[in-house]
């Protein structure tokens, strides 16, 4: 790595600290004036309406005396730090929070339209030529009988409005000084805390991109550096795994074929080179379809195996009744039963439970997890197949009452030929990707599978699938 990185951190931090106070000082003065100038006019057209409803309203209906509402709006105008007055739509003005009253003295502003606001409520300028400076006008009207009296008008200058926006632009401008200052000593510790361990970080990543997964490397911290780092170790580290599992597969792959093939060989080439008499083949012959059909059972499930990993894998998703699927899968299983003296309970919600998946392939699910439970269950026990309804999600639950699974394998149950110690003398023909595929069937709806167990008690399969919209309508 080139030892600049430092000094683009420090170019990019200067060029961020200039363009930040070029934009603070070029657009915080317009933004903080608008924002106190609409402030202002909502505030002051709001406190024009009360009084145009109250004193002005009841001035015109001569329910109170001009001196009374007088010296209601001085009081007003004082608090605002603005000036009030109430003009007639010709535009003279009764009253003036500026001036006394004086009944003699006309004072009529020229040209006078209430209409200058236009869409808005407020307006900005020397109202008529009336005012030697500008000024935030607001203009409310007095309506009685659902016509309009006059108006109320607060008058607020612009130039409070302009030095309070200066002063808190200053603020702004102070701000961000004081803030440049502080992140270059935090830019300074920063550039120190991530500097170094990228460099490790880097360093590692040629070691991986070399093909060397084993080497290794600390950073001591918590943060996203500390866990970045703990995640290329562990990525490191499961990609060592990957490819010492890849060579486990292909042992196991090989070995399940070999042992099959050898036996089949091994009885063909004693019948024909005479060692078994042919008063025998049929014996024999029922014992090599056996390790075909072994062998063919192993090929299908690598194929399903396979295709449930490919990636963007399409799950032909539709609504269907989980309760009948569960009905005719157990009624398959018949004759198995009977053979062991078993009991398949099934207890269902509903006469119908329709959920939204791919009908086939929970089908198989279904059927593997049955299967698991003929094969390891003691003789005159009861299996007992549940669905239950939570939360839109339906529930299946597979249990059975037998050898059950040791409490250290059941971690290691979903992988590729697993097998325990104790399910070994049980199911000879097994391949051992039973309830990997059924594991990859369920991830693939993007739904869990879990198992309870007791060895020597039974074991419990429960695995989750979406309710259909069909089933929550006809609930609803």
């Amino acid at each position: 790595m080139k030892k600049t990185l430092y000094l683009k951190f420090l170019l990019a931090y200067l060029i961020f600290g200039i363009f930040g106070f070029i934009v603070v000082s070029t657009f915080s003065p317009g933004m903080v004036r608008d924002h106190f100038v609409k402030d202002s006019a909502e505030r002051f057209y709001s406190e024009a309406n009360l009084i145009a409803s109250t004193y002005a309203s009841e001035l015109y209906n001569s329910e109170i005396d001009l001196i009374t509402v007088k010296e209601q709006i001085d009081a007003l105008a004082l608090y605002l730090n603005a000036s009030i007055q109430i003009i007639n739509p010709s535009g003279r003005v009764i009253l003036d929070s500026e001036k006394e009253i004086n009944v003699e003295e006309i004072n009529v502003i020229a040209h006078f339209d209430p209409t200058v606001t236009e869409n808005s409520y407020y307006v900005i300028d020397r109202f008529f030529n009336t005012f030697d400076k500008q000024y935030l006008s607001v203009i409310a009207p007095i309506t009685s009988d659902f016509k309009v009296k006059g108006y109320v008008v607060i008058h607020y200058a612009i130039s409070e409005i302009d030095r309070m926006s200066n002063r808190l632009t200053g603020i702004f401008m102070i701000t961000f000084g004081i803030l440049f200052f502080l992140s270059m000593i935090i830019l300074i510790f920063f550039t120190e805390i991530v500097y170094v361990p990228l460099r490790k970080i880097t360093h590692a990543t040629e070691q991986y991109a070399s093909g060397n997964m084993h080497y290794e490397f600390q950073i001591d911290s918590d943060d996203e550096i500390g866990y970045l780092a703990a995640c290329l170790n562990y990525m490191a580290s499961e990609i060592a795994r990957a490819e010492d599992n890849q060579k486990k597969f292909v042992a196991n792959v090989s070995h399940d074929f070999r042992s099959p093939l050898t036996s089949i060989k091994g009885y063909l080439e004693a019948m024909l080179d005479g060692t078994i008499p042919p008063e025998m083949y049929e014996k024999y012959l029922g014992i090599v379809l056996n390790e075909t059909e072994r062998l063919t059972k192993l090929t299908n499930s690598l194929l399903t195996l396979n295709n449930l990993n490919t990636k963007g894998m399409l799950l032909e998703k539709t609504d269907f009744d989980i309760n009948n699927v569960i009905r005719n899968i157990a009624a398959s299983f018949e004759g198995s039963c009977l053979k062991k003296k078993l009991a398949i309970e099934v207890i269902l919600t509903g006469e119908e439970m329709y959920v939204n998946a791919d009908m086939e392939k929970i089908k198989q699910v279904i059927y593997n997890l049955l299967d698991n439970a003929i094969k390891f269950s003691h003789h005159d026990s009861v299996i007992t197949i549940e669905t239950t309804e939570k939360k839109n999600k339906i529930f299946v639950s597979v249990k059975d009452n037998g050898i059950g699974i040791p409490k250290d394998d059941l971690k290691l149950i979903f992988e590729r030929f697993y097998k325990s110690d104790l399910s070994r003398g049980k199911d000879k023909k097994g391949t051992g990707l039973g309830l990997s595929i059924v594991k990859e069937i369920i991830n693939s709806h993007n739904e869990n599978i879990n198992v309870i167990s007791t060895e020597g008690v039974g074991t419990e399969f429960v695995f989750s699938l979406p309710m259909s919209k069909h089933q929550k309508s006809d609930e609803g």
